[in-house]
Parts: C-alpha cells; sequence; structure tokens
C-alpha cells in the first residue's frame, strides 16, 4: 500500500498527467515518420515503446529537477508551498534519487533507440534542466521551457529514421512557441510573488498588458509554423479545418487567462492546453489513416 502511496506522490510531484502536453507532438512525428521509413510492424512497436519510456523518463526527470532546484521558491510562493518538496511529503535526497533513476532509464532507452538518439541524449537532457535555472537570469525562460518541450516531436522522428529533416524541426517550432505562449500567460499568476523574490519571467519584468499581447504574438507564430508543417508534410484538408479548430481553443486559453487576471488558474485552462496537442494529432492521423494502416499491413515503403 505505501508503494502505491509513493508512486502516486512522485507522479503528482512531476504532474505525470500533464505529459499529455508533449506526447501527442511525439505521436505526429511516430506517425509521420513512420510513412517515410522502412520499419517493418514488429521494429515499429520496439520503437514505439521505447520512445514512450523515453518521453516519460524525460520529462519525468526534468519535472523532478525543477521541483528539486525550486523548493525553495515554492516554500516562500502561497500557491505552491504546499507542492511535495516544501510541504516535506518528498524528502531532498528522495527527489534527486527520482531524478537520477528518471535519467538514467531516458539515456538507457534512448540506447536501444539508435545511435544518434543515444548520443543526442546527453544534451537533450541538458536542455531539460535548464529551464529550472533560466527563470534566475533571464525573462526568455519561456522560450527555454518551449524549446526543451518541443524537442518531442525531433526526437520521435529521429527514433525512427535516424535523420533530421524538415517537417519535424517545423512541427518542433510551431509547439516551442505554443509552450512558451501558455508560459506566458501561466507566469501571469505569479507575477507579483516572481517581481518581489526579482525572478525573471516576461509577466514580472513586462506588465501584464505586454506579456499578454507577447502571448498572443507566440501563439500567432505557433500557427503559422503548423501550417508550414501542414504543407511541406503534404497534409489534406482535415488537418486545416482541424487546425482552426485549435485556433478557437487557443482563444479561449485567452479569456480563461483573461478572466482570472492574476488569480490562481482553473483546471480547465490547463485541460484545454492538453485537447490542443490531442486534438492536432488525431488531425493527422486521421488524415494519413489509411496510409498507416496500408503500410502497417503490407510493410510498403511510401518514400
Amino acid at each position: 500500500m505505501n508503494f502505491f502511496k509513493n508512486l502516486f506522490l512522485y507522479a503528482k510531484m512531476v504532474k505525470f498527467s500533464h505529459t499529455l502536453f508533449a506526447l501527442p507532438f511525439a505521436g505526429i512525428s511516430f506517425v509521420l515518420a513512420y510513412l517515410e521509413s522502412s520499419l517493418d510492424t514488429g521494429d515499429l512497436l520496439r520503437v514505439g515503446a521505447l520512445i514512450l519510456v523515453c518521453m516519460v523518463s524525460a520529462r519525468s526527470a526534468a519535472m523532478g529537477f525543477n521541483r528539486y532546484v525550486d523548493s525553495e521558491i515554492d516554500e516562500k510562493n502561497p500557491r505552491t508551498q504546499n507542492r511535495e518538496i516544501p510541504a516535506g511529503k518528498i524528502s531532498k535526497l528522495s527527489a534527486l534519487l527520482f531524478i537520477g533513476l528518471s535519467s538514467f532509464i531516458f539515456i538507457f532507452a534512448s540506447f536501444f533507440v539508435n545511435k544518434l538518439a543515444f548520443l543526442l541524449s546527453f544534451p537533450a537532457l541538458f536542455i531539460l534542466f535548464l529551464y529550472s535555472l533560466t527563470k534566475r537570469f533571464t525573462l526568455f525562460c519561456h522560450l527555454v521551457l518551449g524549446f526543451a518541450i518541443s524537442l518531442a516531436p525531433l526526437g520521435a522522428w529521429i527514433a525512427i529514421t535516424e535523420t533530421i529533416s524538415l517537417v519535424p524541426i517545423l512541427f518542433s517550432f510551431g509547439l516551442l512557441f505554443h509552450i512558451a505562449a501558455f508560459d506566458v500567460l501561466y507566469a501571469i499568476q505569479d507575477m507579483d510573488f516572481d517581481t518581489k523574490e526579482n525572478l525573471h519571467s516576461i509577466p514580472a519584468k513586462l506588465g501584464e498588458t505586454k506579456s499578454r499581447i507577447i502571448a498572443v504574438v507566440l501563439h500567432s507564430l505557433s500557427f503559422v509554423f503548423f501550417i508550414l508543417a501542414g504543407i511541406s508534410a503534404e497534409l489534406g484538408f482535415m488537418y486545416f479545418l482541424i487546425l482552426s479548430v485549435i485556433g478557437i481553443l487557443v482563444l479561449y486559453e485567452h479569456k480563461i487567462s483573461y478572466q482570472f487576471k492574476r488569480k490562481d488558474l482553473p483546471l480547465i485552462f490547463y485541460q484545454i492546453n492538453s485537447w490542443i496537442s490531442v486534438v492536432l494529432f488525431l488531425a493527422i492521423l486521421f488524415d494519413k489513416w489509411n496510409e498507416f494502416l496500408l503500410k502497417i499491413s503490407s510493410g510498403i515503403s511510401f518514400r
């Protein structure tokens, strides 16, 4: 019983449910890269399982590191003082062990993907850890977070093809600006605390009004890159139709942020972000469904 209780605590510490933010973007590359590869079904399942392990372990390591290095800051912030480490539910030593184990699993799993994935696992982990430190010296911390999470589609593409291509790069840029915009809106609720503690964020340094404008610009850039990615991947009408639905969800996200001003944001704000990534993945899956099924059943390459 204690095992499951502790497991729940660690999952809560790293917000395991929020893995859904980036996982569908890895799924996008998984589908598109498979159609460009010569993998058979057996290899596809093996690599797919390894991608999932890499995604979960890398994010767990990154979030664990974030909670560890920010534990003293979280203790001062009324919104975050009940998090697992400042509340004493998880010790700093236990958190370090968790980070180490998650990092090892990520690198170990990458080794069995392919050589390029293994070599890039080390700088990828460095970038994932770097975000947690950037708020101490630059207001561009939101873009660093976006960059760290944007590695998901590129990483999945490398896992399948062992190459780097324009399509995943465009999706990665789209994800980068989307996550950065989300994080700017998220940071508005902490702008007074961040200013007091001399922490760097766009809201703390530039104020609420400018931050909202910047978030709109960042989200607009994300749509530019998602459109370019769709064109480059030769996606059809369904993709661009659902992209317009995502635009409505993004507008709703901004509306919620504006309604709550600097108060704690409701759960629906975070859920919308998850829905956006899932809907985008489904758009591509529906668009390439017949091609994907035919490739699996026949082993024919669509290069």
